[in-house]
């Protein structure tokens, strides 16, 4: 096979790759439906080469949404389910005795993968928490001393209950500030409710997205050459001070504790970029800012407790300081 061509059978033309990835939704949709926001979402961090938090209450198909992106990507994905027994090595692997070679091997855990979903992240100890720190931020694993390089794409999308806070250990700002976006995963409309049923009573399987028709339709190659392209979209200064004035406007507002830090500001700036090319321009507008700061930033700021009892949310904060910024003309 050309070395240039993914077994989807894509050459990573970046016309190509755009078109391939916006044929993401509709082959998601053969499993998930109506959660276009959340999947646009996902390939934004891949595409930023970024993490994603995903919140929603049980049953809105947080997991079937990754496995369905990971098989219309042709992307390995692994699944764990996090404990409070859970051990770091359990995620990323360990030293393994060998009686044959009388040696230590070294047994991958199932971070080795390119989509790997968190399940419940918040219902395990700070300590296995921790364990992800460095596979998100340095893309790789060390164990005993030796770094262990993990595969490229790879995301982490970790999901958490909002509802349910007995037995959870709140993910420390710090872990929170490593996700790229956090999105919130609704539930669905009365129709999109009536679709699901539907499907189920027709025989619908979740566990098996080949009989569901979901089928690759992008891979690697889409991949890299629409990173290639999303490299090359043009941001103005005008749009750089948007940026910094709407981040540094979380630090100055009275409903919060803790504001936006210049690391959340990159992350917005280059979910914007993303979100430019995928609609179809080589430079970035304000309204791409817009589209993107309540997943790039809600994560990031955190509340004064008078003003959460007040009913105040950290969307609305943002909202209300999108609406006070200046725009660029």
């Amino acid at each position: 096979m050309d070395p240039t061509t993914d077994n989807a059978g894509n050459t990573g033309d970046p016309g190509t790759a755009r078109a391939s990835l916006e044929a993401l939704r509709a082959e998601i949709a053969k499993a998930v439906v109506g959660q276009d926001p959340a999947v646009t979402g996902l390939v934004v961090a891949l595409l930023c080469r970024g993490h994603v938090l995903l919140e929603g209450v049980p049953g809105v198909a947080k997991t079937l949404l990754v496995r369905a992106l990971a098989s219309a990507l042709e992307l390995d994905t692994k699944r764990v389910q996090f404990t409070p027994d859970l051990m770091p090595s359990d995620v990323t692997g360990s030293l393994v005795y060998d009686t044959r070679t009388a040696e230590f091997s070294f047994q991958p855990g199932p971070v080795f993968t390119n989509l790997l979903l968190a399940d419940e992240i918040n219902r395990t100890p700070p300590k296995t928490q921790s364990s992800l720190l460095e596979a998100m931020e340095e893309r790789q694993v060390t164990v005993d001393g030796t770094p262990r390089p993990l595969p490229d794409p790879f995301l982490v999308a970790a999901t958490q209950n909002p509802v349910e806070y007995e037995g959870t250990y709140p993910l420390p700002e710090a872990q929170l500030d490593r996700f790229l976006l956090k999105l919130t995963i609704p539930l669905p409309s009365r129709q999109d409710e009536i679709n699901v049923l539907t499907r189920h009573a027709e025989g619908f399987n979740p566990r098996d997205l080949h009989a569901a028709g979901v089928r690759p339709v992008a891979g690697p190659a889409d991949l890299e050459a629409a990173r290639a392209a999303v490299a090359k979209t043009t941001i103005s200064s005008e749009i750089t001070a948007y940026v910094v004035d709407i981040c540094r406007a979380t630090r100055e507002s009275p409903s919060l504790t803790l504001g936006v830090s210049p690391r959340g500001a990159t992350a917005l700036l280059a979910a914007a970029r993303a979100w430019a090319w995928l609609t179809g321009r080589d430079y970035v507008i304000p309204d791409d800012v817009k589209a993107l700061a309540l997943p790039a930033l809600r994560h990031r700021v955190q509340l004064r407790p008078e003003a959460e009892m007040e009913g105040v949310t950290a969307d609305s904060v943002i909202n209300a300081i999108l609406a006070h910024v200046p725009v660029p003309r």
